[in-house]
């Protein structure tokens, strides 16, 4: 892992615009209620990552673990030798079509070990990304995708549905989160009437503004992870007037404020 460590630090310390992130934490990490847009790889390169949902997946460096789109989870980062770091590689819907996959039962997550194969397959997807433009992104995400499928993970499809109305809203918000959206607004670009719109939503149990919220403060969540912008900058770049609007929010939704998760974290990220 120390190789992927050193390459991924050294990419995201020279670019800004990447289709990965790496996090690392010198202190361990309690977050509740961490809501997952799209299908997330998660691979731990040092300490150990514990997700808790209806069930637990215990990841130790060297480890992988694919999570489905959900509401929330629950995790815990925990430093071991040099701290907790983890690469972070979020995927779109349409990357899986790449796969022969076998309609089936549907699951939260999908773990396993980094052999050389996948792990040369992840360096090479951070060298790559670092000096190819985005419209060629998702050609390595689908390769990193078929290795795992031929390795035998056949049923990664399993993770992935339909994006909800909910997940389309979240979409929407996130494609510019310091616009102050309306539920109006959203629900004509969605070819529907607003009653309809929040109708359907709380059929999914779900509401614009609890949409809304979760958007503004999980981009929040990954800046603070993954940047060292002051608190007060990521608030407004998530859409918050105040700072400590912000806080507020942040602690209500994930039990923690964000200098205290900002305070657990290493010095060289950013």
């Amino acid at each position: 892992m120390n190789e992927l460590i050193e390459i991924g630090l050294s990419a995201v310390k020279q670019h800004q615009s990447l289709p990965f992130s790496i996090y690392c934490a010198n202190d361990e990490q309690h977050i509740v209620n961490v809501p997952i847009a799209k299908p997330l790889l998660v691979v731990v390169l040092s300490g150990s990552k514990r997700l808790i949902d209806t069930e637990e997946v215990n990841c130790n460096a060297g480890d992988f673990v694919f999570m489905a789109n959900t509401p929330k989870v629950a995790m815990r980062n925990i430093p071991q030798n040099i701290g907790y770091m983890a690469l972070l590689i979020e995927f779109d819907y349409t990357d899986f079509e790449c796969l022969k996959y076998q309609s089936g039962a549907k699951k939260k997550f999908i773990n396993g070990q980094v052999d050389s194969l996948f792990q040369m397959s992840l360096k090479q997807f951070i060298e790559w990304a670092a000096v190819t433009p985005p419209q060629l992104w998702p050609i390595r995400r689908q390769e990193l995708l078929q290795v795992l499928f031929l390795q035998g993970f056949i049923d990664l499809g399993s993770i992935i549905e339909p994006p909800t109305l909910t997940h389309k809203v979240h979409t929407i918000i996130t494609s510019d989160l310091t616009r102050d959206w309306d539920a109006n607004s959203i629900a004509a670009s969605l070819a529907m009437s607003e009653s309809t719109l929040r109708r359907k939503l709380t059929a999914e149990e779900s509401s614009f503004q609890l949409i809304k919220d979760k958007a503004r403060l999980s981009h929040g969540l990954h800046l603070i992870q993954s940047s060292s912008e002051p608190i007060g900058a990521i608030a407004q770049q998530c859409g918050f007037s105040s700072q400590s609007r912000f806080t507020d929010k942040f602690k209500l939704l994930f039990n923690t404020t964000p200098t205290a998760l900002r305070k657990t974290i290493m010095s060289e990220v950013g």
